[in-house]
Parts: C-alpha cells; structure tokens; sequence
C-alpha cells in the first residue's frame, strides 16, 4: 500500500454528501464520415477488450492507522466504471448537459478506484460526448490534462490504448548522456532523505504561517489570508448545481495581455473580475473591500507523469472594488506579481509546503462556520492549459472542451478555465441556491471582455464579440436529502 501525500488525502477529508470532491471535463468529438449507428457500441467493444486497469485507474483508497492508503483493487469491474448512455430526444445541449449534471453530482464508491467515464450518444448533431470524473485526491488539474493529452494523439490514424489502459513509460536517460552507475546506498540513506525532505519543507511551512499573522501591507494591490471580505459566496452550500460554460477566442485575451503589458493568467483573472463586479452589483452585494481569489499554482515538472496533486497557491486581490477595468486589471497584475515573486524564491518542495502550510486554518474555519464571518479567500480561479494542437481519439476529432469542477461550503463558486487549441473555456460550477442566476454570469464575463477592449482601444469586430464559441446552464442532480429542487424549470442558454 502507498500512503497518500497529505494534500491529496485532503480532498477524501473534506468530502461530503454536499459536495463531492472530484472534477471532470466533458469532451465532444465528430463521428469518421460514414459511421454507422453501431459506432459507439462498436468504440466500446474495442475499449472493453482492455480489461486490466494501469495505476493509478487499479487503485483504489483505503483508511488505515488513521490515514489514507492507496492499494490494488482486486475485484476490479471494468463494466463499472466504464458506461454507455444515450440522450433522450431531441438530444440538445439542455439534455446532454442535465445527464451531465446528475453524473457530476453523485458520489463515487470509495471501494472502488475513484474514476468514471462515460461516453454518451444521441445528439442532435450527430456528436459523441465523453463524461470522465476522476476524484481530486488522484489528479491535479494539470496531472488531468497531461492524461487526456496521453489518451489523444495529433495524428487522426493513430490508435492507443483507452484512458485505463495506458502505461506510463519511464523516462530514458539522454542518448548522449553516458548513464552513471549508481552508488550502493548506505543503511542510512533513508534517514538521510527524510531529513533532507525536512530541511525543504520547514522553511515553507515557516512563510506560509507567516503569510496568515503577518500584517497587511499598505500596498492596495496586497493579498493574504482572511484579507477577504464575506460575500454571498461565503456560506454553507446546499447539494444543488449550476453550471455555465462559455469559450472566447485565446487571441483576443493575448491581444489585451500584450496591449495592457500584462500575461495571459492576468487578463483571465482581470475579466472574471469585472464579471463578478456585476454579478455582485446586480445582486446589491458588491463589498467595499475587495474579493480575494486562489488561484492554484503547478509546480510539476515537465517530465512529472505521476498522479495525486502537486501544485502551490497565490492569493490573488481581485480588486473587485475599483471600477476602472484598466486601474482592476493593474492592481491585479501587481498582487500576482508580488506572490509570483514570493514563490520563485522557494523550491517545489518548499512551495507545496507554503501553500499547505496557508490552507491549514481552513478546515477548522468551514467546520466552525467562522468562514462566514472571515473566509480565508471567497473563491477559486483555476487556469488548467490544455493541449494547443487539435487531438483526435482514435480518428475522432476533438472539438470542445469543457471543465467541470468543485463547489464547497463557505465557496459556493468555483471558476475554472480551460484551453484547448486557440480557445480558452470558462466554466463557472457553484450552488444553485446559494448563486441565483448563475447564467447572468456569461452576460458578464461578455461585458468585462469587451470594457478591457474598448478600454485599451481595442477594436472587436461585432460577430467575434457578438457571442462565445459554445455556452450553456444547466442545475447539476440533487440529491434527495440535499433540500434543493429538481431544476426542471432551469433555462438553458444554447
């Protein structure tokens, strides 16, 4: 058995009925000219001959001793975990999306390996969407894009291996590299690396409690631990979902990060704030002081194909206060700054550590309900890259690209950006109850768009800022003691 890192066992911790801890993306993908009515049963066919699940889809989580252990599963069931399911007609983005929805809300049996996919059939348009939820305890957001990319290939006649049955090759030293042996190991070595990981990681368990007592800087642009003001976000969530999703050509945001001086990660950051800016004045709930994002930070290396979590934070000012897009989006790029700054000083170890180390109050603070009075931050922005050359799953176009991610209580919003090619996905996941009219939020993220544009003097030509590549709202699945209603009645923007 392998113990799980403390921040992966984290996300088995905080999980509960109310909010389940696993994330997903939705994928949809052209049919070959000419495939017939049995493609699918017949891709399927094809994947179940891949009856022996690789690590980590053959493990499955177990508590012992008073911690979390990864082991095999011995009675693993493909069928399980692998499912097929077709929409009802007229098979439209609102059916396509409320399957989604109940999917997205059910919890995943923790006597199995925490992992489903389903690959669903049925649209109008003659498209094949794949649903794949792993939990969070297994794969960050990059560790996830890095499998899908695995799964995918550049080449549309290549065929691999479905997603559990892929292996993950070592890495070879270089050709012109002579490979060196290696030194028989001391008795003590074991000892010695604990010590050396020891000596890594206290100095950034030190500046990461640091960051929670140290007084606010008299800089505006400063972020720090419950810096932030309560919010309406800021509460205790119900077991319902909403989801909106909305994709904006990756140009137009490089356009506004070189014009502004400022990067891509700035401006994403820049627009989600003018769109919550106009949620929170329409709902009259805009505070004086303003939101405070984190914002995960991947510190994996490139050539990293593990699983489990490996990623730091910065807390971001939103600067949701300021009503000039420019002087938001100049605040902004100077707390990132500053805590990109901070970061670059530390090791990965020693980052992970500091973010650990900034996030340890947070349990206490959710299960006291003191999140409602001093929330540690009011939400999460995630910035998932995603593959930028167009993938095919054996011969099957990608074309679309959307995450799917976690709401909890005291941060009933969650906002997660995805790209893929030359697009980025904003995906929006919060609480139906808690976050009424979820949809007005693409109306928003629009406008702050096109603020930033006309205020760096940007022209849009009026059909690319016209409307997104793809959107749509959706209430996930209820569960039956969750107290929330079966959003039957949702609108659905298509």
């Amino acid at each position: 058995m392998k113990p799980l890192s403390p921040t992966d066992a984290m996300f088995l911790w905080l999980e509960q009925r109310r909010h389940p801890m696993h994330v997903a993306g939705l994928q949809l993908y052209t049919p070959p000219p000419g495939a017939g009515k049995d493609f699918v049963k017949e891709l399927l066919e094809g994947w179940r001959k891949h009856t022996v699940a690789q690590p980590p889809f053959n493990l499955r989580a177990r508590f012992r001793l008073g911690h979390w252990f990864w082991e095999d599963d011995t009675e693993f069931e493909l069928d399980y975990h692998v499912r097929h399911s077709a929409l009802p007609q007229p098979g439209r983005i609102r059916e396509l999306l409320a399957l989604v929805s109940r999917l997205h809300g059910a919890l995943m049996d923790r006597t199995r390996p925490l992992w489903e996919l389903n690959v669903i059939e049925g649209l109008a348009d003659g498209r094949i969407a794949v649903y794949a939820k792993v939990h969070h305890a297994m794969f960050d957001g990059v560790a996830a894009a890095r499998m899908l990319a695995a799964v995918l290939s550049e080449d549309p006649g290549e065929e691999r291996p479905p997603l559990w049955a892929q292996r993950r090759q070592a890495r070879t030293p270089h050709a012109e590299t002579a490979p060196t042996p290696a030194p028989t190991p001391s008795r003590f070595e074991p000892l010695l690396g604990v010590l050396r990981a020891g000596a890594e990681i206290m100095p950034g368990i030190g500046s990461g409690l640091w960051e929670i007592v140290r007084a606010a800087h008299l800089h505006p642009s400063d972020a720090k631990p419950f810096q932030a003001p309560p919010t309406m976000f800021n509460v205790a969530i119900s077991g319902s979902r909403r989801f909106a999703a909305q994709s904006y050509s990756l140009e137009r945001i490089k356009a506004l990060g070189k014009a502004a001086g400022a990067t891509v990660n700035d401006v994403t950051l820049a627009v989600c704030s003018g769109a919550l800016r106009r949620y929170l004045q329409a709902q009259n709930a805009l505070p004086d002081k303003p939101l405070i994002a984190m914002v995960p930070v991947s510190v994996r290396s490139a050539d990293h194909e593990e699983g489990g979590n490996h990623v730091a934070m910065l807390l971001a000012n939103l600067a949701t206060h300021v009503e000039d897009p420019l002087a938001r989006l100049k605040l902004i790029k100077e707390s990132t700054s500053a805590a990109k700054e901070r970061l670059a000083k530390m090791s990965r170890l020693e980052q992970v550590a500091h973010a650990a180390a900034m996030a340890t109050p947070m349990g206490p603070s959710i299960l006291t309900g003191y999140a409602r009075k001093r929330p540690i931050f009011n939400l999460v922005i995630s910035n998932v890259p995603g593959p930028k050359k167009p993938l095919y799953m054996n011969g099957l176009p990608l074309d679309e690209i959307y995450p799917v991610s976690i709401p909890m209580d005291y941060m009933a919003l969650n906002i997660t950006i995805g790209g893929y090619c030359d697009q980025l996905g904003f995906g929006y996941t919060a609480c139906r109850r808690s976050v009424p009219g979820l949809q007005r939020f693409l109306d928003h993220t629009d406008d702050s768009l096109r603020e930033l544009e006309a205020s760096l003097g940007l022209d849009q030509p009026a059909a690319a800022a016209a409307a997104a590549v793809a959107s749509a709202v959706v209430p996930a699945a209820v569960a039956p003691d969750a107290g929330g209603g079966d959003g039957a009645s949702e609108e659905v923007r298509e």
